[in-house]
This record gives structure tokens, sequence and C-alpha cells, in this order.
């Protein structure tokens, strides 16, 4: 039996193995997790069909695969099928096509530049047709990209794996530049490498100053990075801070506790953050929106799919809880813990990770104070929560102990000013201290 890619979802085709969590000999069960995919900006489990022994693997981490491709090969003990090889090997990438030769006439500048390409690429100038596929890339990427007239299937993926950077746009311009100018000399193209590949990376050998231990980084933990990278390092963030006072929220969820026990649905402090963020975006819509850089418009979302921080052995992952201003909060405290469980067992569906609109990240559980989360491309602000800790405040005059809660907001400064960060969180302190109880009566 045939376990082969499903459909990820409405416009998505293809992915990125990222680990391959099963092995030839495995016995597997339905729905079981057998390989770790990225596609676009999520990375998700794939599970399996069907049950059976794992007779053949047939894909490995860093093979891009689309939909219907073949994965594995199941048996019930007996033989798998015949034709199950030839998928295998329509999977391994075509051979690089050579450069056609050019014409005597040419000047030194354009075979120069057609040099580059190949370098660069992998593939001949005018060997690009409309059957190969266009690489992954950020808006802002295909932006500059338009602008300059490029063809992104002319760039080589080398700091990004399969998604076309800034970086290598950067390194691919100056390559073509390079050897424009110095066509009139040589015709001979140099050889391109990634500034940051890892040719170039220096290494240190730290045994020399004592014991040491060396930990591969795993995929997920790459594909992480990278999205981190490119996150940070494409947009402008600036953090907004404040406190917030949680004795009304604390005391609500331990009246309703037992209300929601007896349903059989735990109440957390979750529920109660996420009813609070989505009345501040209420207020300022600009905080759920999107910036299309292609276009030169934002997009302002009129539906608050909230997006939550998980933290798990494997790594982080980011759930979306969906429609959160239509939900009760029984039905939000349900969903969270379903997915939450999910997340940790590597169960997400890539669909399940997908069309955020804002997120939030909780370090309280682990006692974090304030930090500076980073922004969830291409959503435009992130909140940032630390621990409740008893804090000596002034209320009515009198000094007095409370709950307090640190918040951090983290928002795109291309789209967002410092005054409307300002009142956005002015608002949402308002919204988790004057909560109100019919939110949360059952």
């Amino acid at each position: 039996m045939d376990i082969k890619l499903p459909k990820l979802g409405e416009g998505a085709d293809s992915g990125t193995v990222v680990n391959v969590l099963v092995k030839e000999g495995d016995q597997i069960k339905k729905e079981q997790p057998i390989l770790e995919l990225e596609s676009e900006k999520a990375v998700a489990t794939i599970p399996a069909s069907e049950a059976g022994t794992v007779e053949k693997v047939h894909v490995e981490p860093g093979q891009k695969i689309s939909a219907g491709q073949l994965i594995l090969t199941l048996g019930g003990g007996g033989a798998p099928k015949k034709e199950s090889a030839a998928p295998a090997e329509e999977s391994k990438p075509a051979p690089k096509q050579q450069p056609q030769a050019k014409p005597a006439a040419e000047s030194h500048e354009t075979v120069a530049v057609a040099s580059a390409i190949v370098d660069v690429s992998g593939v001949a100038l005018d060997a690009i047709s409309d059957s190969v596929p266009m690489p992954a890339a950020s808006p802002s990427v295909r932006f500059v990209a338009a602008q300059f007239g490029l063809d992104l299937r002319r760039v080589s993926a080398m700091t990004g794996g399969n998604r076309v950077t800034a970086e290598d746009l950067k390194h691919y311009l100056e390559t073509l530049q390079k050897l424009a100018a110095k066509g009139s000399k040589s015709t001979a193209a140099p050889t391109v490498k990634s500034a940051a590949g890892p040719s170039t990376a220096e290494s240190i050998d730290f045994s020399q100053w004592g014991p040491i231990l060396k930990k591969p980084l795993s995929q997920l933990r790459k594909v992480i990075a990278r999205r981190m990278t490119e996150h940070w390092q494409t947009i402008p963030h600036v953090t907004q801070f404040d406190s917030v006072d949680m004795t009304n929220i604390l005391a609500l969820r331990k009246k309703h506790l037992a209300a929601y026990e007896a349903k059989g649905v735990k109440l957390t402090v979750t529920p109660f953050v996420l009813k609070a963020v989505v009345a501040a975006l209420k207020q300022h819509t600009i905080f759920n929106s999107s910036l299309d850089e292609a276009a030169g418009e934002v997009i302002l979302k009129e539906y608050f799919h909230l997006g939550l921080a998980v933290d798990t052995e494997a790594g982080l992952y980011v759930p979306v809880i969906r429609d959160v201003d239509k939900k009760d909060m029984l039905t939000l405290a349900n969903e969270v813990t379903e997915l939450a469980a999910k997340a940790r067992d590597r169960k997400l569906t890539a669909e399940e990770m997908k069309g955020g609109t804002f997120s939030i990240s909780n370090q309280g559980a682990f006692g974090g104070g304030h930090f500076t989360p980073i922004v969830n491309k291409p959503e435009v602000a992130i909140l940032g929560l630390g621990r409740s800790a008893d804090r000596a405040i002034v209320r009515d005059g009198k000094v007095t102990a409370r709950p307090m809660m640190p918040v951090a907001l983290s928002y795109d400064h291309r789209v967002i000013d410092g005054g409307s960060a300002a009142r956005f969180i002015v608002d949402l302190v308002k919204s988790f201290e004057t909560f109100s109880e019919e939110t949360v009566r059952l």
C-alpha cells in the first residue's frame, strides 16, 4: 500500500520535508505522524492514512515534494507493490541543464551575465520555461524582483533552504553586477558562494578551553532559525511594555473553575487572554492586519484568528484559534487544550497553523517576565505575556499587593506608529482589568 502526500490546503500543493519520523521496518498506526513538512509559513506533521509495516521510505529531509507524491510503501507482511518504485525515481531532481552555446558576435558582458545566471541557479538562461516552478519567497523579495524585472526561478535559494531570501536576491544581483563589470576582461564566471554558507562560516574549536558536547541542529530547528532570522531582518521591530492587574481575572477563574470542570473542561487563564485581546483588536483594527508589500497596501482583516505559541520538545509551534470573537469561553477553553496537546504530540496539520491574524506568546508558565517577542510575518504584531507575581502598587491612595502580569507588545513599525501602540496597550490593559463576569458564566 502506498502512502502519498495529501493536498495541504487551499492553494498549497507542495512543501519541503523537515524530518522523517519513521524508518523501514517500523510498525505504524493510522493517523500516526510520519513526517514533518514545511509549507509556506507552517511546519506541520503529516499523519499516516493507513496502518501497516514500513517497507520503503521514498523521501528524505530537505527534499521538496508535491501533493500526490509517494511518501511510504506499507505492507502487512506481503511484498510492496512493484510500481511503487517508479514514483521514487520521478522524485529525484532532474540533472542540471548545461548552457547553450552563444553566438560569437555576442559581447563579453552578455556572455558573463549569462554565465553568472548558470552558476547561481544551475539552469541556463534560455533553459528556463513555464514548466520550472516558481520558488517560495516572501512578498518583499517578490516585490524587489518585480521592480528589477528578475525571474526568481533563476535565483538559487542558497541561504534559506528552498525559499529565496533577501540575502539570496542581493547576492545574485551583486554577482551579475561584478561579472558585467569584468566582462571585457574575461568571459569566465566566478564560482558563486553564499556569504552565509557553511564554507565561509568560521568554526571555533571550543574544546581547547575545556570539555564540550556537540548536538546537531534538527531540521525543524533549522527551519525555525531561518524563519526567525527572516522575520527579524525584514520587519523593523518596536516593543511596548506594560503590566496588567490580574486580580479580577484570577478571581473570576477561581469562582467558575468548578462549573467548567463539571463540563469536562479545564479553565485556564488563556481563554481570558484571548477574549481580552480580541476586544482590543476590535478597537484598533490596524493590529489585526497584514502588509502587502507587492501591492503597497495594508490588508485589514475582519476575522480574528489568534495564534498561540506552544513550547514543545521539538521546537515552537503556533496553532491558530479561529473566530475567537464568535466563540464562548467554554469552546475556547476546550480548543486551547486540544490544540496544545496536538502540538506537543506533533499532530498538528498545516491548516491548523495557517491564517493567523495576531499571535500570543505566554512565558508565564515558565516564570518569564518581560521579553521582546518577534513578529510572526505576515502578521504585524505579537503579544508576549510573563508570569503574574504580587507587586506593591498604589490603589485609591493606598499601597497594596496585587498580582501584576508583565505584557510586551512587539509591532511592525512600517505599519504601526508608537502612538497607536500606546493607545492599543492602554485599552488592552483595560480589557483585562474590567473583564466581564457575563463572558465567563456558563
